[in-house]
């Protein structure tokens, strides 16, 4: 039976300029996944770089959340074209490419989005983003729905910041405090007065460019990038939601 492409709410959102806050998902399950799904975010972050997770812990994950209203943005564990098309197949339609440090790294990962002649994704026929086969036009149509978010997270990478944001191909680009600290020489410290002007700077000026921002920042400095422009704003994660909670529980009957 001929089926549809499917649709990517978050790429749509996107592009109409809408902000859209999101959850980053480390527990690396599909219970955890599709516990929070349902708890009002427009995003969740499947994090498989810094996080147990891989393949088929994505698919269980993305499994378990696609009956809900959110939607699912998967982070490879690197800027790999392997990585890249095997997250495709299992049905990913947005990906968050980590440590892009240059419009060429920028471009080779739009190049693994994308089929031949535009770039240079494995074609499979039989796949979870093809429906198994059902959606006859994917090959032809799959880019429509695809959208990449590129991860900038380096003192280089800032300073390359317009240009990376202007390859064809990239929809949106990520600004990460934490290895930003690192790169600034405040690793551990992503509240220092440097790191958090350059991560303002950085919105800025995407939002100078009108290239969509984000970030995974604590609520605060969240809604001083929200105030900037930033358009998709992760504001905490679950592992660390998880910890406090159990602390701070803990805490009450032990202090």
């Amino acid at each position: 039976m001929a089926m549809d492409l499917p649709k990517n709410r978050f790429k749509q959102r996107l592009q109409a300029g809408e902000t859209q806050i999101g959850l980053w998902c480390t527990l690396s399950s599909p219970y955890a996944a599709e516990a929070v799904a349902g708890s009002g975010f427009d995003w969740l972050l499947i994090d498989t770089e810094h996080s147990p997770g891989g393949i088929e812990t994505t698919l269980a994950q993305l499994q378990a959340v696609a009956a809900y209203p959110v939607s699912p943005i998967v982070r490879p564990a690197e800027n790999n074209p392997a990585l890249i098309k095997k997250h495709l197949d299992i049905g990913a339609q947005t990906l968050l490419v980590p440590f892009v440090q240059s419009p060429e790294e920028a471009a080779a990962a739009v190049a693994a989005m994308r089929y031949a002649p535009a770039g240079m994704r494995g074609v499979a026929g039989t796949t979870r983003a093809t429906r198994f086969g059902r959606v006859k036009d994917y090959f032809a149509r799959a880019h429509e729905e695809l959208c990449l978010l590129v991860q900038v997270e380096t003192r280089e990478a800032l300073d390359r910041l317009e240009a990376i944001a202007a390859v064809d191909g990239v929809d949106g680009v990520f600004i990460g405090p934490n290895d930003l600290a690192a790169s600034l020489g405040h690793a551990g410290n992503m509240g220092h007065p440097e790191v958090i002007a350059a991560v303002e700077d950085g919105m800025r000026r995407l939002a100078a460019l009108g290239k969509p921002s984000g970030v995974y920042a604590p609520p605060d400095l969240a809604r001083r990038c929200l105030d900037l422009g930033c358009r998709f704003a992760a504001v905490g994660g679950d592992a660390g939601i998880l910890v406090k909670g159990t602390d701070a529980l803990a805490l009450q009957f032990k202090s």
